[in-house]
């Protein structure tokens, strides 16, 4: 079924595609590309399909880059801009849940198509012919549908990383997903046991950056994070009977993901902010829940997990850093003293995100005192104005002075120094009028 669309096709994409065409092949726009342009929205990538061989693809073209000879696929490079060139396969037995043991190339565009996974990423595209839409995308496209292309469990036991891919577009989309698509995902759950830490992680921060990060939910009735993220799935089954919430801690994590903006590291405090509460939950003789001490064994797990889902050491750093201070302040007086010492503990890149966490903390809880909370946060960031204003030391990088003016002064280098130093910015963070390199040197010669 050929769609009477047309698609703006970047000049370099038409370029490979004719210089395809005119050498006698078939060569068309693929995939998300496709669906993007469909939706009205600007493709990340612009793949190509053909049915040149990945030797034919590469005597055409002047630059190309070996990608995945096995798979077909050939990286035109064109002005320093890369474009990937599949040939039409077909997908031999997958052994691994991931990829296939073989692949046979094709010259019929339908055998390439049907083994994707959605329909919706399913579909080609050219200006001759115009949308090559076989398995019902567009109609999917139009009803807000994510279903895969054929038998659903067929496409999952094929490769379970689809499984989340699934959830994934139906969060960046706000798609539903279709009834057997998702009983497959519930049957085949367990398989994401055989895909790789990286590629969970991908996936799950494009579903929490997306515009419905609180679809996790799907996730977890459908069994998918008691695989990947079990923890999770005790924060939704651990309730909170306490004036200053109103559901669970899972539902009041999913809220939270929603009320901060969509940066991996911010959404990801609020994913992990509470998912140490279970493990310190303590009941009253009323039944009223508490969870002291419930950040530090957060930042605890949230390490643990980001760690085993290999994220890199500065997304761990910053994500921790939030979630155990995300409480930080609460129920105290602020001011610009506290301030400063949350500034310096929690780092002067990192507090900014601070108050988007806390505001989105606040307001995922119950309506309880949440007037009184907003306005404590004001207060904390009138502060933050101020020292940023009037340049107020808060680390060691900002202090008067340094290691090589005490070692001048007879300090030996070593843990004392570094000590010696610590102390000294105490005295900053106490009184900004103090960070004087004068009256600093005098407190260093009096040993501080």
């Amino acid at each position: 079924m050929r769609q009477e669309i047309r698609i703006t096709v970047p000049q370099k994409g038409q370029y490979i595609i004719k210089t395809l065409q005119d050498a006698g092949f078939q060569a068309y726009a693929v995939g998300g590309c496709v669906r993007d342009s469909v939706l009205g929205r600007t493709p990340q990538d612009w793949d190509i399909t053909t049915s040149a061989r990945p030797e034919q693809v590469k005597a055409l073209f002047q630059r190309t880059i070996d990608t995945g000879l096995q798979h077909g696929t050939v990286t035109v490079m064109l002005q320093g801009e890369g474009f990937e060139v599949t040939t039409y396969r077909i997908d031999g037995k997958y052994e691994d849940s991931r990829h296939p043991a073989q692949v046979t190339f094709t010259p019929d565009l339908r055998e390439d198509l049907r083994r994707r996974d959605l329909t919706i990423n399913a579909m080609a595209y050219n200006d001759a012919e115009g949308l090559v839409d076989l398995f019902g995308g567009l109609e999917d496209l139009e009803a807000g549908i994510v279903r895969c292309v054929g038998e659903a469990r067929e496409r999952f036991r094929e490769d379970a990383l689809r499984i989340l891919r699934a959830i994934r577009f139906s969060a960046q989309l706000g798609f539903s997903i279709e009834e057997e698509t998702l009983a497959a995902v519930e049957e085949l759950a367990p398989t994401l046991r055989r895909i790789s830490a990286e590629r969970i992680q991908a996936e799950l921060v494009k579903l929490m950056v997306s515009p419905h990060p609180d679809y996790l939910r799907t996730a977890y009735d459908k069994g998918v994070t008691k695989v990947i993220l079990p923890e999770f799935d005790k924060a939704m089954e651990t309730p909170q009977n306490h004036p200053h919430h109103c559901c669970s801690v899972g539902e009041h994590i999913l809220h939270s993901l929603c009320l901060v903006e969509a940066e991996h590291t911010l959404r990801l405090a609020m994913l992990l902010h509470d998912i140490g509460k279970p493990n310190v939950l303590t009941v009253d003789e009323d039944g009223m829940t508490h969870f002291h001490g419930h950040a530090a064994v957060s930042a605890a797990m949230a390490e643990q997990i980001l760690r085993r889902l290999k994220f890199d050491n500065d997304t761990v750093r910053r994500v921790c850093r939030l979630v155990q201070y995300h409480d930080y302040g609460n129920g105290q007086e602020i001011d610009i003293r506290l301030a400063r010492r949350a500034m310096n503990r929690i780092g002067e890149e990192a507090f900014p995100g601070l108050f988007a966490v806390k505001r989105a903390d606040i307001l995922a809880q119950s309506s309880y005192l949440r007037q009184e909370k907003l306005d404590r946060l004001e207060a904390w960031q009138g502060c933050y104005r101020q020292i940023l204003d009037s340049h107020q030391c808060v680390s060691l990088k900002t202090l008067a002075v340094n290691g090589s003016d005490l070692i001048a002064m007879g300090w030996k280098p070593g843990r004392e120094l570094g000590k010696a130093l610590s102390m000294l910015l105490e005295q900053v963070l106490e009184d900004p009028a103090r960070n004087d390199r004068e009256w600093l040197l005098a407190k260093a010669r009096e040993g501080i």
